[in-house]
């Protein structure tokens, strides 16, 4: 039996019109300079030594009904991004807007109302799930919380949700260590619906899961967003993943976007070296082709946020760096209808245009 998984990739979405962030005139969430440096404490009296700069000048915008990929090495700041936007956490600085609502200067009642409307799925499933609650309480708790239902109203909507994610209202009864990882994924998505959010945070949300199950989760997710018209910041390190779930792209690299555009745009023609090395990175069975693709993969290890590299982050892993690369930090570009790239190579062939 072939283990080949079929996707139903549904109705094609027309691309968003070119704007400075690629998400349309009128974005549900809008991201501006966001910084975040984790101070980093030493000695008896636990003094700053210095900070860890997970995120480093961050800016996007997400439409609603659409979704945006956040891809990146592990410890590019995708994740410290995510709980940023939902504060989780606090910013160091910049600006976050959720339908024009300053969330960082959000409080009491209308910090509950804009977390009604984000909501998120958390990479680990059962990490993210009380191994002592039932799914009732589990998915009831948002419910009785934001006063949308309680009693049998609760149970009754419970029920419903879980048949929505492709359970069976009977689960509601069980606990978390009787599902699989799929299931239990299925459940946290179900939590994250039960407040009707607007947009849905996805950190790493299939990459704890097997292919087959992968699938799966992630035609629910479109499928969904199809149905309630979602709007999804995914993050990820798969960039097939990426690709395929996402309408526009963020590429980040040690705590800074270098490359966003077009999904399509951007896996057809990368602009920055290191969207050309994911890539690169990505397996292929042609022998020849995996030789070529050897001499333009990113060298070296990820530097230590703690101790970025001056001027372009990426310059001592690029096999196209040159002189100037060391000594100025790179501007985004426009290097095509609705796609930019912070990389000098662009500014030079400006240069001498």
């Amino acid at each position: 039996m072939s283990s080949e998984v079929i996707v139903d990739r549904g109705p094609a979405r027309p691309a968003a019109d070119a704007t400075d962030r690629s998400a349309g005139p009128n974005p549900l969430l809008q991201v501006d300079d966001l910084v975040k440096h984790f101070p980093v404490r030493s000695g008896l009296l636990r003094r700053t030594a210095g900070h860890v700069q997970a995120v480093n000048g961050v800016s996007f915008e997400v439409a609603g009904g659409r979704t945006l990929g956040l891809v990146g090495e592990s410890g590019s700041g995708k994740s410290t991004t995510a709980r940023l936007v939902t504060r989780l956490i606090t910013p160091t600085s910049g600006a976050v807007r959720f339908d024009g609502v300053d969330v960082l200067a959000s409080r009491g009642r209308q910090l509950k109302a804009l977390r009604k409307r984000i909501q998120m799925v958390f990479q680990d499933p059962f990490g993210s799930l009380d191994p002592r609650m039932p799914v009732l309480t589990a998915i009831g708790e948002p419910l009785e919380v934001h006063g949308i239902a309680s009693g049998r109203a609760k149970a009754h909507r419970v029920g419903e949700l879980l048949e929505t994610v492709g359970l069976q209202a009977g689960d509601m009864h069980k606990y978390p260590h009787q599902f699989s990882g799929g299931q239990a994924q299925r459940i946290g998505i179900a939590r994250a619906l039960a407040t009707e959010p607007d947009m849905i945070v996805c950190d790493e949300a299939v990459s704890a899961l097997d292919v087959s199950v992968q699938a799966q989760i992630l035609n629910l997710l479109k499928r969904l967003q199809r149905e309630f018209g979602l709007a999804y910041l995914f993050i990820a390190h798969d960039l097939n993943v990426v690709r395929y779930v996402s309408d526009d792209i963020c590429v980040m690299y040690l705590g800074e976007i270098v490359e966003r555009g077009p999904a399509d745009e951007v896996f057809a023609h990368p602009r920055h070296p290191y969207t050309q090395a994911l890539l690169d990175a990505i397996p292929v069975y042609d022998p020849v082709r995996a030789k070529a693709r050897e001499r333009g993969t990113a060298m070296g290890e990820v530097p230590s946020p703690s101790s970025p590299p001056p001027g372009c982050r990426f310059h001592p892993r690029c096999p196209l760096a040159f002189e100037r690369c060391p000594d100025e930090v790179p501007r985004q570009a426009p290097v095509g209808r609705g796609h930019w790239a912070a990389c000098h190579l662009h500014d030079r062939k400006e240069a001498t245009a």
